[in-house]
């Protein structure tokens, strides 16, 4: 990371974004409106902005569907049959894996049980799960589902690892032996690529490694790592992960997920999977036989027939994000998330009012810093709130903010310091 000296100015803030390479992207998105003024929106680790290309997109598939019906399927620019192969690209770069390791499909949760069914496959001996304590809801309803259906006790099956007294996140040699002590009984390590509450960025590559070393599976929730972070995931050998896209990725609220899995299981039609007619080998499909032969890669994990308008949104994105570069954005990310810190850190000073329990070692971190509140509870939250900010409360005294290098400027974090040094008067 550049080493800058960052300054609570104006001035320096104007200067940062006129030297940003990719400054003219902020002018691709729509930004709310809060108190009749554009929002300082530091949220899109909830639910990024909307490209302004995504109506025309969207448009572009729905004249199709008017002009062509149920021909749309096979003729016409990006014939839906084969328009999940338009977004493979993009994903395998943004993921760091091939084109036939990804595929945009069904949702992140939904997802997470469809790779289960494939790599969790518990014995007598080897049944345990591996995850972070504290790890989003929809990851523990769904592990503890997972368990109970192999008639397990999820009180047993599932280890969770939670930071030592007094720190608010996990060090890496302690997940690395833990790894080591589960050993034989370890099924699978699923955990996420950061931290939602925290913000904490975990060494996916050193889990999986260790992971493998005792000869259990490494899979990865990305909800919050992917196109935040450069990830490497073919490389780092990971086995499986998923992600969605209505965060970073900005493809609309709820939009389609997506799915990695490593090469080496791309022609294994031994393992268990749960088949479904897209997921049939495409030259045999419209036989209409029995007997299903998953197609090569992770096309060969999906059920369902391919959401177009879905699509088209997360298309919108997609685009954006090959133009910009995975490196470029994280490059930024650190120096525009470092800025927020150096602002905090300068303005709340020995206050006691805040503490960032996000990682400060960017290595460890994405673009998310969390906020700790001492003093105020969400009453802070919603002072910033009131003075355009949007950030996130997550119960029971946390904000998270997120200055996304897409959309967001210095401008957009020099202006939050003002707000900042304001607010901390009322509640000194």
């Amino acid at each position: 990371m550049t080493q800058i000296e960052y300054q609570f100015t104006e001035d320096f803030a104007k200067k940062m974004d006129a030297e940003d390479p990719l400054k003219d992207f902020r002018e691709e998105f729509f930004f709310p409106q809060v108190n009749g003024q554009e929002a300082i929106y530091f949220c899109g680790n909830s639910l990024g902005l909307q490209p302004k290309s995504v109506k025309s997109y969207l448009g572009k598939e729905l004249e199709n569907w008017a002009n062509l019906g149920v021909d749309g399927h096979f003729h016409g620019e990006d014939a839906w049959y084969h328009v999940r192969q338009k977004s493979k690209p993009a994903l395998a770069e943004i993921v760091g894996g091939h084109t036939h390791e990804v595929v945009a499909m069904n949702n992140l949760s939904s997802n997470l049980h469809f790779l289960m069914v494939s790599f969790y496959q518990p014995t007598k001996e080897r049944y345990k799960i591996i995850v972070e304590a504290g790890a989003f809801p929809s990851d523990i309803y769904m592990l503890e589902t997972q368990v109970r259906f192999h008639g397990l006790d999820p009180e047993d099956a599932i280890v969770e690892l939670k930071p030592r007294e007094g720190e608010y996140y996990l060090r890496t040699e302690d997940i690395l032996t833990e790894i080591k002590t589960q050993g034989d009984a370890l099924a699978m390590v699923n955990m996420a690529g950061i931290q939602y509450y925290s913000g904490q960025l975990f060494d996916i590559q050193a889990i999986t490694e260790a992971a493998h070393s005792v000869g259990a599976y490494a899979g990865f929730d990305l909800a919050h790592a992917v196109g935040n972070a450069v990830l490497k995931l073919n490389e780092w050998d990971v086995d499986f992960a998923t992600w969605c896209s209505y965060k970073y990725l900005n493809s609309g609220p709820g939009n389609i997920s997506g799915i990695f899995v490593h090469e080496r299981f791309a022609d294994r039609p031994d393992l268990p999977r749960f088949g479904g007619w897209w997921g049939h080998d495409e030259s045999q499909r419209f036989l209409m036989e029995k007997g299903f032969v998953p197609m090569h890669g992770a096309d060969g994990w999906q059920v369902s027939n391919t959401n177009v308008l879905a699509l088209a949104a997360h298309q919108a994105s997609l685009d954006i994000f090959q133009k910009a570069g995975m490196e470029t954005l994280r490059a930024k990310s650190e120096m525009l998330t470092g800025y927020l810190e150096y602002l905090i850190q300068q303005i709340s000073g020995k206050s006691g009012i805040l503490e960032i329990i996000t990682p400060k070692n960017p290595a460890e971190r994405g673009c998310q810093l969390s906020l700790h509140i001492h003093r105020g509870g969400k009453s802070v939250f919603d002072e910033w709130y009131s003075q355009g900010v949007v950030g996130d409360w997550r119960n029971p005294n946390v904000i998270r903010l997120a200055p996304t290098p897409l959309y967001n400027s210095f401008l957009d974090v020099f202006k939050f310091g003002l707000i900042l040094e304001q607010s901390l008067k009322k509640f000194a």
